[in-house]
């Protein structure tokens, strides 16, 4: 059956959601679009982008071009994406700087849950997906190791930043800012968000745009061939990636970027270990809420299935 307004009114919050997560370097929007029930469909449809659309429009018209593209599924969930990337950046920000072991704690327990979630649909535990498994979580623990890159803002630079990060933003587990940290992009980006630097930001929209075509014809082979392995794969992102975004944490190394000091060495460290801290309740309440509401949204979503125009 189609979808109706109020379908789509919720895609664009699940949009919203996706954006919030990829602002925050360490968490998925790709893993909020496998909880929230729209992941394949994302990339099938980010796969109907090629040259048989313009063949369609020729032959059928608008209307028929614009079914093939699942156009109305897209607008509404990147409208939602955009919405939130533009209106959260500089809240979230404010977070990572005052509040960091709060902002991450309920990270911690929505990534958490998405590794049972993830895992969850494997339906054929073998050898062979243990394995891939274990790579995955190795490969992605490894990445959060790496020191980042000094600030870099040169045109094909950001160009090829934007393709790198998006290729991981649609990667359960793979966090697309945090991507972007370590190439040393982030702050560049983020600060031409705030600035409504048009040129940087349309710079790495089109690297998006490049990794988004390239990387989805992959991301699909793999769901139509090699399901199981694919979502190993992808459960041993998600659980590498927990590295990244351990609350408590100490800081081992700064760095200058235009006057701002920020944290380029960190150790994980125990809650314990922040003698007094106040904070420990509240961030195990928000890490359950976290947990939680995964679980809350992958209910909604299984009523809900989508379904293409």
């Amino acid at each position: 059956m189609p979808r109706k307004l109020l379908d789509y009114a919720i895609i664009s919050l699940k949009g919203m959601a996706m954006g919030a997560a990829d602002v925050v370097p360490g968490v998925s929007g790709g893993t909020i679009a496998f909880i929230s029930g729209i992941y394949e469909e994302l990339i099938s449809s980010i796969n109907n982008i090629n040259l048989s659309l313009i063949k369609t429009l020729r032959k059928e018209g608008f209307k028929a071009c614009w079914k093939q593209l699942n156009g109305n599924f897209l607008v509404a969930l990147f409208i939602g994406i955009f919405i939130s990337v533009l209106s959260l950046a500089k809240f979230l920000s404010w977070l990572l700087a005052n509040e960091p072991i709060l902002l991450w704690s309920f990270f911690f327990g929505l990534v958490v849950a998405s590794i049972f979630l993830v895992g969850k649909e494997i339906k054929q535990w073998n050898a062979m997906s243990i394995i891939i498994l274990i790579v995955g979580a190795v490969g992605a623990y490894l990445i959060t190791t790496i020191p980042p890159s000094e600030n870099v803002d040169s045109i094909p630079y950001l160009f090829l930043s934007g393709a790198l990060a998006v290729c991981a933003m649609i990667l359960p587990g793979i966090s697309g800012a945090f991507i972007l940290v370590l190439l040393g992009s982030y702050k560049t980006i983020l600060d031409a968000v705030h600035q409504r630097d048009l040129i940087t930001i349309a710079t790495v929209g089109f690297g998006a745009v490049f990794g988004l075509l390239s990387f989805a014809r992959l991301l699909k082979w793999m769901f139509k061939n090699y399901k199981n392995v694919t979502l190993a794969l992808l459960t041993g992102f998600i659980l590498g990636s927990l590295n990244k975004i351990w609350p408590w944490k100490v800081v081992l190394e700064t760095k200058v970027f235009d006057d701002k000091v920020i944290p380029i060495n960190e150790q994980n460290v125990s809650p314990f270990a922040f003698e007094g801290d106040a904070q420990l309740i509240p961030a195990i309440g928000l890490a359950i809420l976290g947990f939680s509401l995964i679980f809350i949204l992958e209910r909604v979503a299984a009523k809900n299935r989508p379904i293409s125009d």
